[in-house]
């Protein structure tokens, strides 16, 4: 400023820690880390190439052996854990999800391939029946099939949990949201010996236009009876943010070891409601709509993809979460 220029009398200028990039480092409060991420991945059955999903850009349904190929690039490239997500044939799928059940099921062979190759790699399992149902929800329904029934759906999971817990899974992730199934999961692994699996609720999980490229990613998204019958009466509404508290609360008394929030973008007020209110690590969810929303604006030209692409994780690190479950995480850590 030359001395010509009018000058204001101000002994505070917030601008003086913005001048320059050395000094804006220095007082930088938030910082997405590789030590912060969760790569979410898709597995199929077979032995051919993986199959590119078409509604997640970069994003593919691995076989087993590609799967270890790439958990084994994950953890070179230092990301801490896998969340795994199978897609079944549709023959396998059931009213009532038995496959689910079966020792053998895809998921448990994944992870048993995926933890004794690198057994290092945090592993954490979704626990939940939608991609086993021949319906496509979460749980077994009521006789009438106008819901999913809660006490005989938590005691599926809780057998699905030791199930994934045996075959070497470190988290279970119920993302169901029945009730009461946190403190019914823990008490079946303790009860079975296996103390030290630990969980990662869905605590807040809501029902979310955000999650449609991850049901075709899985197959859920056409299974039939999902237009008979929407997730609004189990999953939180989008609406009510004290109900959503409620739910961390429970699972919190039931003993859950992680809190979830899920989708993370829109809901960055509850991760900070339960970063204020917790002790316990919280994790978020930036879920497919999230991800495919930012690849699709970005090939039209309307947003710079990078720098989109790591405002809406550093939002989510500033909000309070500890850990991103996010599909950016292998080019984050490339990087």
């Amino acid at each position: 400023m030359s001395d010509t220029e009018p000058r204001l009398n101000l002994t505070y200028r917030p601008r003086r820690l913005r001048r320059t990039d050395a000094i804006r480092r220095l007082v930088r409060e938030t910082e997405v880390r590789v030590n912060d991420l969760i790569h979410p991945l898709f597995v199929i059955d077979g032995d051919g190439a993986e199959e590119p999903i078409d509604s997640m850009p970069g994003q593919s349904r691995f076989t087993i052996k590609g799967l270890v190929d790439e958990c084994l690039k994950l953890r070179d490239l230092g990301i801490p854990g896998v969340g795994l997500f199978p897609k079944l044939d549709s023959s396998l799928k059931t009213a009532c999800g038995k496959e689910a059940l079966n020792p053998e099921t895809l998921v448990l062979r994944a992870v048993r391939a995926v933890k004794a190759a690198a057994p290092e790699l945090a592993i954490i399992t979704d626990v939940a029946l939608d991609p086993y149902t021949s319906h496509g929800h979460d749980g077994v329904l009521t006789e009438d099939g106008q819901d999913v029934a809660n006490d005989a759906t938590v005691e599926i999971l809780c057998d699905m949990a030791k199930l994934n817990a045996e075959a070497g899974a470190d988290f279970v992730a119920p993302s169901d949201m029945m009730d009461g199934r946190i403190g019914a999961i823990r008490s079946a692994l303790d009860d079975s010996g296996m103390t030290n699996t630990a969980i990662m609720a869905y605590s807040a999980k809501f029902n979310s236009a955000y999650y449609g490229p991850f049901r075709d990613a899985v197959g859920s998204a056409k299974a039939a009876g999902t237009n008979l019958l929407g997730k609004h009466t189990y999953q939180c509404d989008p609406a009510n943010r004290r109900a959503a508290v409620i739910e961390t609360e429970l699972d919190e008394m039931e003993g859950t070891d992680v809190l979830m929030v899920k989708p993370a973008g829109a809901y960055l007020d509850i991760i900070r409601e339960l970063r204020n209110r917790t002790s316990l690590p919280v994790a978020a969810y930036q879920v497919s709509g999230e991800y495919s929303q930012i690849h699709a604006a970005a090939k039209l030209g309307w947003l710079d993809y990078q720098r989109t692409r790591d405002e809406s994780l550093l939002a989510i690190k500033r909000a309070g979460a500890d850990m991103i479950l996010t599909y950016f995480a292998k080019e984050i850590a490339a990087e």
